[in-house]
């Protein structure tokens, strides 16, 4: 034990989050009989039997889930000393990893980008524009935009603002329908089943008929591109219909009444605690507000600003 090194407390963790040699060896970056010869050596440096080989992949044994919040600790340390490190940085330079949503990433950050390059020419970004989570607290990427608040984890949060929205069309089918007094009597765009649990999405499965929704599509490039072309309208907020070159649709009065805001919810802009003031990460942090502002979303405080808070503790 007195010989066990980070570089074992790296596989173990890898086996007892994936249970699998190969899933270990992706996230390692080594192929899975690198792995099985460092858990073996492992397994020589400890004295005991760590996991069970199946046919259904690694079954820890006690030993090493007894084993596993120590090197959890082992891995926060070495991402502190890492961290802290990279605080000594006196320029915004290098690279800064960012992950965010894909429409967040096409119609807010994408565009703005030249404004950041221009203030920080010796800037790089890793733009990650999925819905995957990335781990912050495991340096899986340096900065996020998120639409759910983070709810652990020591990281600062700040609140970019609501995404609120209306009704939006190509201008000549726009001109076509005029005054909207029922959903139904425009042609609808909508989200495909994996997305269809958000709150635009499930608006439309509950106001609009079927007959009536023409594209379903979780690509959202696609579907602000159907929407230009004429094929139907959405729901969108403005900065992003605007840059699509929709134009808002006028509703009823009776029809606003009958249907709840209109809204896409929040962006959260996350970082970790101890590379916020980083100058890469505080010049990134800085451009996302900016962005955030110009787009209409950031909602101000009486100070001037959304306050950066920590992530409320689990219940």
């Amino acid at each position: 034990m007195q010989g066990l090194r980070w570089d074992d407390a790296k596989v173990l963790l890898a086996l007892l989050q994936t249970r699998s040699l190969s899933r270990a060896g992706a996230r390692l970056r080594v192929n899975a009989s690198t792995v099985s010869r460092r858990l073996d050596a492992l397994e020589a440096a400890v004295g005991v039997h760590l996991f069970d080989r199946t046919p259904d992949g690694l079954l820890p044994t006690a030993v090493a889930e007894a084993l596993g919040p120590h090197a959890e600790a082992m891995e926060r340390a070495a991402s502190g000393l890492a961290l802290a490190a990279q605080g000594r940085e006196q320029l915004a330079e290098g690279e800064v990893r960012l992950t965010v949503p894909p429409g967040v990433a096409q119609f807010l950050v994408a565009p703005a980008l030249p404004r950041l390059f221009r203030r920080h020419p010796r800037l790089r970004v890793v733009l990650d524009a999925t819905v995957a989570y990335a781990d912050l607290t495991r340096r899986e990427a340096d900065l996020a935009v998120r639409t759910t608040r983070p709810t652990s984890g020591d990281l600062l949060v700040k609140k970019l603002g609501e995404v609120m929205g209306g009704v939006y069309g190509a201008p000549r089918y726009a001109a076509e329908l005029g005054t909207l007094r029922r959903l139904d009597q425009a042609r609808w765009i909508t989200w495909g089943d994996d997305l269809a649990h958000l709150a635009p999405a499930r608006l439309v499965a509950e106001r609009v008929p079927a007959a009536q929704i023409v594209v379903r599509t979780s690509h959202m490039g696609a579907q602000f591109a159907a929407a230009a072309a004429g094929v139907g309208v959405l729901l969108s907020d403005p900065h992003t219909a605007r840059s699509s070159g929709l134009v808002e649709l006028p509703l009823a009065p009776a029809l606003r009444r009958s249907l709840p805001p209109l809204t896409g919810g929040a962006l959260w802009l996350v970082a970790h605690r101890a590379l916020r003031d980083v100058p890469r990460i505080a010049a990134v942090w800085t451009f996302l507000e900016e962005a955030a502002r110009q787009a209409g979303l950031v909602q101000e405080t009486p100070d001037g600003g959304a306050p950066e808070t920590a992530p409320e503790p689990r219940r």
